[in-house]
């Protein structure tokens, strides 16, 4: 599942680590806060932010990184803060930071507000992603938003925002939901074509050249990864079921090639590529 020698998946965990001058660790979708919507339907459900500080912990103690990058949506409020999360959130930060040099957050669709909640210490990116190294260039962002072209223009992609998993079926009928990593391949072409778009900008039948000319940078080929959630009890997008949602200007884009994703499950077993996952499915409900 290695995208590349300086990228690996830290197994069985929801996070990986990339390896230049320094060990970066990189989680996404920790939405620390979430119980609050399920009380509010009428659902108790036990707070789960110690737990998820004490994970990202024994993480971090294991593979001892210099630098965190969480990828987006460390809460889980959209538009008031809660008090879990005036709560806990500050108690996370302060813990993780007693282990790294740094903690850099990059904004998720969830984390409007989040400055008030985290130390000054806590470096805090755009939607709009960065990048690390080069030869591959590794670009990061969320997932939501379309991520800076300096992001698009790297040989690898990482994001989160779609929490991935499967749905499978034994022979009773039950089903048992599983998260697990993505990974696919990106058309240059087609993501600059549908980022110029969005730009309403005219692409004179050379999307790439006209990206090129307007930023000055050339978009190829890419590898994309999607991490799992960290929080294990968010859900998410199912690869596998027919009702399956692209959320995201990327996925929307046309330019991922979803159908040959390759499915991994956390403990890296390879299920195989979404569209013969989505076959089995679809073989299961005709049977």
């Amino acid at each position: 599942m290695l995208l590349s020698r300086r990228i690996k998946p830290l197994i069985p965990f929801p996070a990986l680590v990339i390896e230049n001058s320094e060990k970066i660790l990189v989680v996404a979708d920790l939405h620390i806060g979430w119980e609050r919507a399920w009380s509010e339907s009428g659902i108790y459900v036990p707070s789960q932010a110690d737990k998820l500080r004490k994970k990202l912990l024994s993480v971090v103690e294991r593979h001892k990184p210099d630098r965190v990058i969480l990828l987006g949506d460390v809460k889980q409020a959209i538009t008031r803060l809660s008090m879990e999360e005036w709560r806990e959130i500050p108690k996370f930060f302060e813990a993780i930071q007693e282990h790294v040099n740094e903690v850099i957050v990059i904004r998720g669709n969830h984390d409007g507000d989040l400055e008030p909640l985290t130390p000054s210490t806590i470096r805090i990116h755009p939607s709009s992603g960065l990048t690390i190294g080069s030869n591959p260039r590794i670009g990061l962002f969320h997932g939501h938003a379309w991520p800076s072209p300096e992001v698009l223009s790297s040989e690898i992609l990482i994001m989160g925002h779609i929490h991935p998993v499967v749905w499978f079926r034994d022979r009773l009928g039950l089903w048992t939901v599983r998260q697990v990593w993505v990974k696919t391949e990106c058309s240059g072409e087609r993501m600059t074509s549908a980022y110029l778009k969005y730009l309403n900008l005219k692409t004179n039948g050379d999307p790439q050249a006209a990206f090129k000319l307007k930023t000055g940078l050339h978009v190829g080929d890419a590898r994309l990864i999607i991490l799992p959630a960290f929080n294990d009890l968010v859900g998410g997008v199912s690869i596998n079921r027919l009702e399956t949602r692209l959320l995201g200007p990327i996925l929307r884009s046309r330019g991922v090639d979803v159908e040959a994703a390759e499915i991994y499950l956390l403990d890296g077993t390879y299920l195989g590529k979404t569209g013969q996952l989505q076959k089995f499915l679809t073989d299961l409900a005709q049977s």
